[in-house]
């Protein structure tokens, strides 16, 4: 069955609220993730003020805005106008300076080698070519860029977490709709030939998960569900953070070390 990627367009004027389903990618998801990039950055000895990056699938915005408040120059894409729109006011009712723009990404509308930073999270496992979005990622990347990712892994245990439990399970599932198809996640191998493919080299993979037990899980889930808590809280107590196991989910990053042959007419940013 495909997966509902409408639903960013149904509810993607909610990000930004508690109560919104699109909320548990926020709670502990966004500073687990940010924490990490910020560390990449910090190891590689690059000073994020006045780099030039791209939020690839930016959704509401919640990593977009960590971004610019650490002195990025950040440009924000999704294929989702609502999300956009949502992305566009909460930036502007707190003064950052975020471009958002509609678009998707197989094709960004941004220079070739024109960015120092670009990264996708919560997005490879969308999308439906795969290959074009990491070769227009390395297109738009300078060389030497960053490109900073994180994705599901096609396990067992990612089955067991976020389709039966978090998707198929009355009792437990966020939503009612398919948001996640098992056959489209990505295994580390898989994404690493890649990344090679396209003049990204992998520099680290690392676990990215809840380490909250799993009665816990379950029991505030089926609290999420009743209504007796709400996304954001549900998702803070998750406590997404850093795990050795990287079958669920993992982070990581890549640089770009090679111009891409053939790379076609520049894009106007």
């Amino acid at each position: 069955m495909p997966i509902d990627n409408a639903i960013y367009d149904r509810l993607g004027g909610g990000w930004w609220d508690e109560s919104n389903p699109l909320n548990a990618l926020n709670g502990s998801f966004t500073p687990a993730r940010f924490a990490y990039f910020r560390d990449v950055l910090d190891r590689l000895g690059r000073d994020p003020a006045g780099l030039r990056a791209v939020d690839v699938g930016c959704g509401g915005g919640f990593l977009a805005e960590e971004f610019a408040q650490i002195g990025c120059r950040v440009v924000g894409v999704d294929p989702s106008e609502v999300s956009i729109r949502t992305a566009r006011q909460h930036a502007s009712a707190y003064g950052l300076k975020i471009g958002y723009a509609v678009s998707v990404g197989e094709r960004l509308a941004l220079k070739d080698e024109s960015v120092d930073i670009a990264y996708c999270c919560d997005v490879l496992e969308h999308v439906a070519e795969l290959d074009q979005v990491v070769a227009e990622t390395a297109r738009v990347l300078k060389p030497g860029g960053i490109y900073l990712f994180d994705t599901i892994n096609r396990t067992c245990a990612s089955k067991l977490f976020f389709i039966k439990l978090l998707q198929e399970w009355r009792l437990t599932r966020v939503v009612d709709t398919d948001v996640h198809s098992w056959a489209m996640f990505i295994k580390p191998i898989e994404l690493e030939e890649i990344l090679r493919r396209h003049g990204l080299r992998l520099g680290q993979i690392v676990g990215l998960g809840p380490r909250a037990g799993v009665a816990s899980l379950g029991w505030n889930f089926l609290r999420m569900r009743l209504g007796r808590l709400s996304f954001g809280e549900a998702s803070r107590l998750m406590d997404i953070g850093r795990v050795q196991r990287v079958d669920l989910s993992y982070l990581g990053y890549a640089t770009k070390v090679s111009r891409r042959s053939g790379s076609g007419a520049s894009r106007q940013a």
